[in-house]
């Protein structure tokens, strides 16, 4: 069984720093595509970041260079650093994996939200991280 759990979300001041995890269970990193998304009060889930079975990051275009995504290759973890947070970074953080890895980057960048389409689109989701930058 598949699970994701998502931590280390918080209160932050503007230009601060926080490090999101994603514990997971039931399938090994190096056989899954993973991402992370995130949801405005208001708005659609937007793709953040993105790494593939290899390795291979991706990242929302405005996130690039203050994102950075990794797993951690001894445990079943996944990290997002998050550095020069802005007010505009306030949203809810949901950890993703998808047993199809072709096109990893693309189905994290160019992904359009609609509730009946998340589960479509990702296998698992997990229950999400609150990060607030205020």
């Amino acid at each position: 069984q598949v699970q994701l759990v998502e931590s280390g979300g918080g209160l932050v001041q503007p230009g601060g720093s926080l490090r999101l995890s994603c514990d997971f269970s039931g399938f090994t990193h190096d056989t899954y595509c993973m991402g992370w998304f995130r949801q405005a009060p208001g708005e659609g889930r937007k793709g953040v970041a993105g790494i593939d079975n290899l390795g291979h990051t991706s990242y929302a275009d405005s996130l690039k260079g203050r994102f950075t995504v990794s797993k951690d290759n001894g445990k079943p973890k996944l990290y997002l650093q998050m550095d020069s947070l802005t007010p505009e970074d306030t949203a809810m953080y949901y950890c993703t994996a998808d047993r199809a890895v072709a096109d990893c980057s693309g189905r994290v960048r160019y992904y359009v939200d609609s509730p009946g389409k998340r589960q479509e689109a990702w296998d698992y989701w997990g229950q999400g991280t609150q990060v607030t930058v205020s």
